[in-house]
């Protein structure tokens, strides 16, 4: 007689009990580092006992949720995450696709659409055996997705966690029409998504190829080729790439931001002729002149308000990844960056310029009207993405905000963000109205008449002003020694050093604390201390009837105190 297809067949497993299965898959899923660390021990305990015959789908959670611990703390550099992401995946799609191959190897693309791993996963597994490698933020996203394919087709369902234990879910017509339509609208959203990153890469190339071109033609002078290879052979390819922003911008400035172009190779700096950057430009970062006029056309192109602002923020994004504060690919990010705020800078000096002076600091700028940005979105950004030239740009952000905070708060800001990154404070700017408009006070009218005497005489000698400095000492030191006439302290009338010697200790001064005292005092009880009011006159606290005490009684009763507080006043 046969079995009934619905008896469960019973396995050895490695937990103790649905509580422990239930406690890892929590700590695994967890965005606490030091959770997910405890649950890859008891994984660990898991797979000692089970010695090689590990379920696949725990050893995969496991190695992902590993590289995902050494990705959040920090200690890892971006070409070493992508290495063990590479890894960790690879041998998710290996290991999950083995068990449906037979003796014919079949297409994995097709495995994986069987088990419901989106074709992308697969595409990034390519990548990595036999492409270049991915890029580290394609690896977190694919981490991320086959995580949650891992907990949904595995882990719940579980110890009765779901309908079924078998990874192929049951479902009826209506949920396989669904799930097969959806599953086609992302492998079409996907393809397309690979088209247009092509696309965009070619478009770029081609504009590359153009200004090398120019610069290898017969003209002499390369940047007045570069100037005008726009209105000459590059005019379609511009409108071509213009067009291609108003479709898809954002995955335009992702390209962009890739190595070898807006980001040079030192094979490019070698054919433009410039110069690597030395440790002292990391501070205040600025694109070199033939580098930014090779993407000056390109730019200026492209130069809306929507596409600035969002090449702003891709900028700082990438920024904040970048590990290491004198990485070539963070110079020049930052280098950008602040090539485009200094762009959109309102200083006030560029007011009084002449139209000759002006169209030269213009010849070199991506735009030249002003445009208005989101500047609390790019404060919060810049403050997000510490390294060694954020003081530069936290400033130019400061100076350039349509309302700027108040100079208080920016000075705080810039010496947080100056110890943050280990860099010298950097000043702040008072804003231009303030520097250039004179405020006219007494005092400053009273000084402005001085200074005016004395370069209205000129037979006045320097000897005399200094006679004058002296006299004026004078006549402070005998004022303060007024002051202090009858008191055991004295001025010091001596030329000293007082930079030389720590608050609080003479010349002179021994080391014990008692030479201070003077040589007559007497003891007064709290109560029998006066309270001087604005008026000079000696009360005592309204509202308090306390009786005098003696000199050895200094203890107040919860009655003297509560009659103290009704009695006081503030002045």
């Amino acid at each position: 007689m046969k079995k009934k297809s619905s008896e469960k067949k019973r396995h050895v497993v490695a937990w103790i009990n649905k509580a422990e299965w239930d406690q890892v898959l929590d700590y695994l899923y967890s965005r606490d580092p030091a959770l997910q660390r405890f649950a890859l021990n008891r994984v660990s305990a898991w797979k000692s006992r089970y010695v090689g015959n590990t379920p696949v789908a725990v050893d995969c959670t496991a190695d992902l949720v590993r590289v995902q611990v050494l990705d959040r703390s920090g200690q890892l550099r971006g070409d070493d995450l992508v290495l063990l992401y590479g890894a960790a995946l690879m041998r998710f799609v290996n290991l999950i696709t083995e068990r449906q191959q037979g003796r014919i190897a079949r297409d994995l693309r097709r495995l994986a659409g069987n088990l419901n791993i989106p074709e992308w996963v697969v595409d990034l597994r390519h990548e990595f055996t036999h492409r270049k490698l991915p890029t580290l933020k394609w690896c977190r996203r694919g981490c991320k997705v086959v995580l949650e394919w891992l907990q949904q087709e595995f882990w719940s369902r579980q110890l009765g966690g779901g309908p079924n234990e078998d990874w192929e879910s049951p479902s009826d017509g209506e949920d396989e029409e669904e799930d097969l339509k959806r599953r086609e609208d992302e492998l079409i959203a996907r393809q397309k998504e690979r088209e247009s990153y092509k696309h965009a890469r070619e478009l770029l190339i081609s504009y590359e190829k153009e200004q090398y071109q120019s610069l290898d033609g017969p003209h002499e002078d390369k940047d007045q080729s570069w100037e005008l290879a726009p209105f000459a052979d590059m005019s379609w390819l511009l409108g071509e790439i213009k067009q291609f922003t108003l479709e898809s911008s954002d995955l335009l400035i992702d390209v962009l931001l890739e190595d070898g172009f807006l980001i040079p190779t030192m094979e490019q700096l070698q054919t433009l002729s410039c110069s690597p950057p030395n440790d002292c430009d990391y501070a205040e970062p600025r694109v070199p002149q033939t580098f930014l006029r090779f993407w000056l056309p390109l730019l200026k192109t492209l130069n809306s308000p929507s596409f600035i602002h969002l090449l702003l923020e891709k900028l700082f994004a990438e920024l904040k990844l970048t590990s290491e504060a004198n990485d070539h690919r963070a110079f020049y990010i930052s280098a950008w960056t602040s090539e485009v705020l200094v762009c959109n800078s309102n200083k006030f000096e560029y007011h009084f310029e002449t139209k000759g002076q002006k169209k030269a600091r213009m010849k070199d700028r991506i735009f030249v009207n002003r445009i208005q940005l989101r500047w609390q979105q790019l404060l919060t950004a810049c403050l997000d993405a510490p390294c060694i030239s954020m003081p530069h740009l936290l400033q130019l952000v400061l100076d350039d905000m349509e309302h700027p905070l108040p100079l208080e708060t920016r000075e705080k800001l810039l010496q947080l963000c100056s110890i943050y990154t280990q860099t010298p404070r950097s000043k702040v700017s008072a804003p231009p109205q303030q520097e250039q408009q004179p405020i006219y006070t007494l005092e400053s009218l009273h000084e402005k008449l001085q200074h005016s005497r004395q370069h209205g005489h000129p037979s006045r000698s320097s000897a005399d002003l200094e006679k004058s400095e002296e006299h004026k000492r004078t006549e402070d030191q005998a004022e303060k020694a007024k002051t202090l006439r009858g008191s055991p302290w004295q001025v010091c009338t001596d030329k000293v050093l007082w930079k030389d010697y720590p608050l609080g200790k003479i010349p002179g001064q021994s080391d014990d604390p008692s030479c201070l005292m003077v040589e007559n005092y007497s003891v007064m009880t709290a109560f029998d201390q006066p309270v001087e009011l604005e008026t000079g006159t000696t009360h005592a606290v309204r509202g308090s009837t306390v009786a005098t005490r003696t000199s050895e009684d200094f203890l107040w009763s919860q009655n003297d105190v509560n009659k103290l507080k009704c009695g006081l006043q503030l002045f």
